[in-house]
């Protein structure tokens, strides 16, 4: 189905809200921001993601199993939809840099652009083509497991946390309608750290092992390896002053793990489907920011190394 024809059926407006990306985190936040009534776009390059989308909408999987599907607009112009006042970014992080140059060209001029991505460096990139008036920061601990092109599992209870900005008022009732648990905070490099020790416990070692989150608690191996990599990470955030969401790190990537037991971690995903995955980001930002601050990262080292080698 052409684009026209679809979004004809949707709408012959600018969507209310656009998401970049068309994988399975922008597949969750789209359906469940059209199923809270909303008028949502969606600003994708991947040929299989964008034809099913267009086709049937976004087709979610429900954490009881139930089913639904959402209608939304499907763009791989920005210029399509220049001028929409609010996008969520969710694309991987090696795409951030064309996701910046594609909203530089459709974002309202006092519309703001949120980063909800993993790993670091994604605001520096919004903001330099973006301007820091029009880009905010913020984590999720939602989960997302993408099962065909258009079609995602809900991967149970997360939260969405966002850094407080003078823009944000109409993007955080969307989010409320969607059914978020919301929660707006004065600093995210918190966040973005806690979240950062989560990622580095669990996502390499489950794409290195093809395994879903809870399995990671079954084997006491792979809980050491988990309980070590959380611990590392959290030392270098300690060594830049930088407080974390928990006070005990290994026992939040075991809560974690617990609570997202069947779902498949991103770079689980990304491995499975021959995909780039965000490691360098990850395990690589955190070896990084040790060798800055003189802290020894061998656990993320080795996962960096080994999922590269993987590539």
């Amino acid at each position: 189905m052409a684009e026209t024809d679809r979004s004809a059926k949707v709408a012959s407006r600018l969507p209310d809200v656009l998401v970049t990306g068309t994988g399975a985190l922008a597949s969750l936040f789209a359906a469940r921001l059209s199923g809270g009534g909303l008028q949502v776009g969606m600003l994708g390059s991947w040929p299989a993601g964008v034809q099913a989308l267009r086709q049937d909408g976004v087709c979610l999987v429900n954490t009881d199993g139930s089913q639904s599907v959402h209608p939304v607009q499907v763009f791989r112009n920005p210029a399509a939809c220049c001028g929409v006042k609010w996008a969520l970014v969710l694309v991987k992080t090696w795409q951030t840099a064309r996701a910046a140059s594609q909203l530089a060209d459709c974002l309202a001029e006092d519309g703001l652009a949120l980063t909800l991505q993993n790993g670091l460096g994604n605001r520096q990139i919004l903001e330099a083509a973006l301007g820091e008036e029009r880009t905010a920061l913020g984590v999720t601990t939602t989960g997302a497991t993408l099962l065909a092109p258009g079609k995602v599992r809900d991967g149970g209870v997360g939260k969405v946390s966002i850094e407080e900005h003078p823009r944000l008022h109409e993007l955080k009732d969307y989010l409320h309608k969607a059914g978020f648990a919301l929660e707006i905070v004065p600093d995210a490099q918190s966040l973005i750290w806690s979240k950062l020790v989560i990622n580095a416990a669990i996502n390499p070692i489950t794409a290195l092992l093809n395994i879903p989150n809870g399995r990671l608690l079954t084997c006491p191996l792979t809980r050491m390896l988990m309980r070590a990599l959380a611990r590392e990470t959290a030392s270098v955030a300690a060594a830049q002053h930088i407080p974390l969401s928990f006070d005990n790190p290994a026992a939040a990537a075991e809560a974690v793990a617990a609570q997202t037991a069947s779902n498949h971690s991103s770079m689980y995903q990304d491995i499975k489907r021959g995909a780039p995955t965000e490691i360098d980001e990850i395990c690589g930002a955190i070896v990084n920011a040790g060798r800055k601050y003189h802290i020894p990262t061998p656990w993320n080292w080795l996962m960096w190394k080994l999922i590269v080698m993987k590539r």
